[in-house]
C-alpha cells in the first residue's frame, strides 16, 4: 500500500501544478513577484524496438540413423535474418538403409561425394564378382540438405533412393550459400549435384572393347573423384523414386570441364520413378539422362547456364509437362540430343520423346532445339518460343539423324513433330555433317499432324497456357506412343484448370509460379 500511496501523492501533486495552466508560474515574495521558467517538457524515452524473434531455431541435436556411422553434429547455421538451424553432416557412404527424417530447425550437410550404398557392379548378382549392398535412403517430406563445392549425392548401383516430398513439403537440394542468404538471380555452380547411376544398358562404353549395350559397356559419372560408373543390360533396374524435390544452385565444376547438373541419370531403368522435379540455375545443363531408360513427369528447368535438357549415349527416355525456361541472356539451347562424336551407330540409338512442354529461349543463341548424333527424337504437343528475337526454333545435324527408319539399326526414323507451335522469327536454320538444311527441317516439320510455324503464343504468367495453347487442335495423343503418357486435350505444359506447379516450386528471374515456398534464393519455412 506504501508504494501506491507514493504513487497516488505524486500523481496529484502533478495534476496540481498542471492546473496552473501557464507555462511561467508567480511565486510571491519579498521585492515583488519571482517569475519561474518551467522547463521544457523532456521528451518521451522512445520505446525499444523489439527484435524480432527468429523464425527458424535450431533443433537441439542430430537425430539417430540405422546408419552406423550416424550423424555428425557441426553445431549451427545461420543467415542474417536470423534463423538458425542445427546441421547434421551425413556420412560419406550410407552402409545401411537410412532415414533423414524432417526435423523443424535441422539442416542435414553432404560433406563431399556422399554414396548410397556400395557399387554393386553392373550385374544384379554377384556373376561380376560383385555383391549388392541394397541400401535404401529415405528422404521425408520437408528435409532440406545442402552442399558446397565439390559435394554431390550419389545412388549407386545396386542400391536406391527414396526422396518424395509432397506439394506442401517439398524435399530441397541446395548450397550453403543459399542457406545463409548471399545468393541472388544469378547464383548458379555451388555444389555438384543428385546423380542416379543404375544398370540399364548405355552407349560410348568407358572401355573401348566393350559392346555396347552390354553388361561390359559401362561409364564413369563425369568429374567424381572416386571411381564410380553405371550402365549394365538390366533395362528394368530400379534407383529408387524422387518426386517433389527443389534443385537448386548445382554445376560446381569436379575436374577440367567435368560438371554436374541437378539431376544427372546414367543407365537408370525402368523401375526407377520419378515427377514433379525442379532444376534451379544449374551452372551447367539442367538435367542430363546418360543412357538407360528414363521415365519423368512434371519437369521444371528454370534458368540453367547451358542446355536446359540433354540426353545422350542411348538413353530412351519419355517426359510429360516440362518447362524449360532461360534467364535473360544466359543459356545455351533447350534440347540438346546426344553427340557428333563418331559412335552414332552405337545400339541402344537414343530415342527421346516429349509430349506438353513449353520452352522459353531468352538468350540469343545459334537455335533452341538441336537433335543430332543420330539421336531418334519425337516433339508433341508443346509451344516453342523465342523471346529473344533472333534464335532459330529448329536444327537437325548428321544424316544418321535424318535418315529412314531401320529396325536393324535400332533406328525409328528422323525426328518427329505432331502438334507442335512455334513461335520464333525464324524458324529453322541449316544443320551440319550432312543434316538437314533449313528448308528440310522445314519439311520434316510440316511432314507431322497439326504444326503450326506462325503462332503467337498466349502463355500468361511466364509459364501458364492461354486460350491459345488450351483451345489449339488438332491434339495429338501420346498414348498411342508408350503406357507412360496420358491423354490431354491441350498444348504446352500447364493450364490454368490443372496447375502441378502449386504448392511445391520457387520462384526465380527464370519462372515464377507464384510464391509457394517463396523465392528460390531463400529457404522456406516449410
Amino acid at each position: 500500500m506504501t508504494n501506491l500511496s507514493r504513487f497516488l501523492i505524486l500523481g496529484c501533486s502533478a495534476m496540481a501544478l498542471a492546473a496552473c495552466g501557464a507555462e511561467e508560474i508567480a511565486s510571491p515574495g519579498t521585492g515583488g513577484n519571482v517569475v519561474i521558467n518551467n522547463p521544457p517538457a523532456p521528451a518521451p524515452t522512445p520505446s525499444p524496438t523489439a527484435t524480432p524473434a527468429p523464425t527458424i531455431t535450431p533443433a537441439a541435436g542430430c537425430p539417430t540413423i540405422s546408419d552406423p556411422q550416424g550423424l555428425t553434429d557441426e553445431g549451427t547455421i545461420s543467415n542474417s535474418n536470423g534463423d538458425e538451424w542445427r546441421v547434421c553432416a551425413t556420412p560419406q557412404r550410407f552402409n545401411a538403409s537410412s532415414t533423414l527424417r524432417q526435423i523443424d530447425g535441422l539442416l542435414y550437410r553432404l560433406p563431399g561425394q556422399v554414396n548410397v550404398g556400395t557399387d554393386g557392379g553392373p550385374a544384379p548378382d554377384a556373376s561380376d564378382g560383385l555383391s549388392d549392398t541394397n541400401v535404401e535412403l529415405t528422404i521425408e517430406p520437408g528435409v532440406i540438405i545442402y552442399a558446397a563445392g565439390s559435394s554431390f549425392l550419389n545412388v549407386t548401383r545396386g542400391n536406391t533412393i527414396d526422396a518424395n516430398g509432397t506439394a506442401d513439403r517439398p524435399i530441397i537440394f541446395t548450397s550453403r550459400d543459399n542457406i545463409v542468404g548471399l545468393n541472388n538471380e544469378n547464383s548458379s555452380g555451388q555444389w555438384g549435384g543428385v546423380v542416379l547411376s543404375g544398370r540399364a544398358p548405355v552407349t560410348d562404353c568407358f572401355e573401348p572393347a566393350a559392346t555396347p549395350g552390354t553388361v561390359d559397356c559401362e561409364r564413369q559419372v563425369e568429374g567424381a573423384a572416386a571411381p564410380s560408373f553405371f550402365g549394365g543390360a538390366t533395362p528394368d533396374d530400379s534407383s529408387g523414386s524422387m518426386s517433389y524435390v527443389q534443385i537448386r544452385y548445382s554445376g560446381f565444376v569436379l575436374s577440367g570441364d567435368n560438371e554436374l547438373q541437378s539431376l544427372t541419370t546414367g543407365g537408370t531403368g525402368s523401375g526407377t520413378q520419378l515427377s514433379h522435379i525442379q532444376s534451379v540455375n544449374s551452372s551447367d545443363d539442367g538435367v542430363e539422362f546418360f543412357g538407360g531408360i528414363v521415365n519423368i513427369s512434371n519437369l521444371i528447368v528454370a534458368g540453367a547456364e547451358d542446355d536446359s535438357l540433354d540426353t545422350d549415349t542411348g538413353v530412351k527416355a519419355n517426359m510429360q509437362f516440362v518447362i524449360a525456361a532461360q534467364r535473360a541472356g544466359i543459356g545455351d539451347t533447350i534440347i540438346e540430343a546426344d553427340s557428333s562424336n563418331g559412335l552414332e551407330e552405337q545400339t541402344p540409338r537414343q530415342n527421346t520423346t516429349i509430349s506438353n512442354f513449353t520452352f522459353i529461349q531468352r538468350r540469343a543463341a545459334d537455335q533452341v532445339v538441336r537433335i543430332r548424333g543420330g539421336a531418334d527424337y519425337g516433339l508433341y504437343n508443346g509451344v516453342i518460343f523465342d523471346a529473344s528475337g533472333s534464335t532459330p526454333c529448329i536444327r537437325i545435324d548428321d544424316e544418321e539423324t535424318i535418315r529412314a527408319a531401320n529396325a536393324g539399326l535400332d533406328d525409328v526414323g528422323t525426328v518427329r513433330f505432331n502438334s507442335v507451335a512455334l513461335d520464333c522469327t525464324t524458324n529453322f536454320r541449316n544443320g551440319s555433317n550432312g543434316g538437314a538444311t533449313a528448308a528440310q527441317a522445314e519439311a520434316i516439320f510440316d511432314a507431322g499432324a497439326g504444326n503450326t510455324k506462325d503462332y503467337t503464343h498466349t502463355i500468361t504468367g511466364g509459364y501458364l497456357n492461354g486460350a491459345s495453347e488450351d483451345g489449339y487442335t488438332p491434339i495429338f495423343d501420346p498414348t498411342a506412343l508408350s503406357s507412360f503418357f496420358v491423354t490431354t486435350t491441350f498444348i504446352g505444359a500447364v493450364t490454368a484448370s490443372d496447375d502441378w506447379t502449386q504448392g511445391w516450386t520457387c520462384d526465380s528471374s527464370a519462372v515464377a509460379f507464384g510464391n509457394n515456398t517463396g523465392l528460390c534464393t531463400e529457404i522456406p519455412v516449410l
